[in-house]
């Protein structure tokens, strides 16, 4: 099996060492670099190419959601955003700038690993009390962009709707194509359709449309 290549992005050389440690001591994680900055981290994911990056939000140069903006955009890496705060600044900039994950610092190492393992398969990871605080604010009532929201989400195919309502429901790849009845490769094919013709960074803002339009799968 390869391994999971990950970029650490701290600041705090005390923290980094400590998550190197950790991710190091794990069969099929691969520490490929480290990075002190936001600057230094958008430098390595584009020249080191890693699966995941470990994206703290408070750096220096350039923060981490501007960092995981331009890795993003730049298609080179999923980004997983690892902070001590979960502010509402801080979580809702890391998924509009496209992270695939927000996990808070005091979290055990198994969850963390699981965490990365997630992200490098494709899916979403959100601590638990980030996903509480999204499904509030999107079940507010209607926002003034919704129409043209649904507008797009109407112009998918039949069967992209119902990979949009699996992923509201929070299912990862495997799990919505044994739900649907396909392969998992198919899956990720639809994935990578919905984000397009929606114009959305990642599966986590799929989710979120998804649930705020009243479309997760029951």
């Amino acid at each position: 099996m390869t391994a999971v290549r990950v970029l650490v992005a701290e600041d705090q050389a005390a923290v980094r060492a400590a998550l190197v440690m950790i991710l190091r001591s794990e069969a099929g994680l691969e520490v490929v670099g480290e990075a002190a900055d936001g600057e230094q981290a958008v430098r390595l994911a584009a020249e080191l190419r890693p699966d995941v990056v470990l994206m703290d939000v408070q750096m220096p140069r350039l923060d981490g959601v501007s960092a995981t903006r331009r890795i993003v955009d730049a298609g080179t890496a999923q980004v997983l955003v690892l902070t001590t705060f979960d502010h509402d600044e801080y979580v809702y900039g890391a998924l509009r700038a496209g992270a695939a994950g927000f996990l808070l610092k005091d979290l055990e190492a198994d969850a963390l690993i699981e965490g990365i393992r997630t992200v490098a398969r494709g899916d979403g990871m959100l601590a638990p009390s980030v996903t509480r605080r999204l499904i509030s604010t999107f079940t507010r009532p209607e926002q003034p962009d919704r129409p043209k929201a649904r507008a797009a989400v109407d112009a998918l195919t039949p069967r992209e709707r119902e990979v949009l309502g699996c992923l509201g429901a929070g299912l990862s790849n495997g799990q919505i194509a044994e739900r649907l009845e396909m392969a998992e490769a198919t899956t990720k094919t639809h994935v990578s359709r919905i984000l397009a013709k929606l114009e959305l960074k990642g599966r986590v803002q799929a989710a979120i449309l998804a649930q705020d339009l009243g479309l997760v799968a029951k």
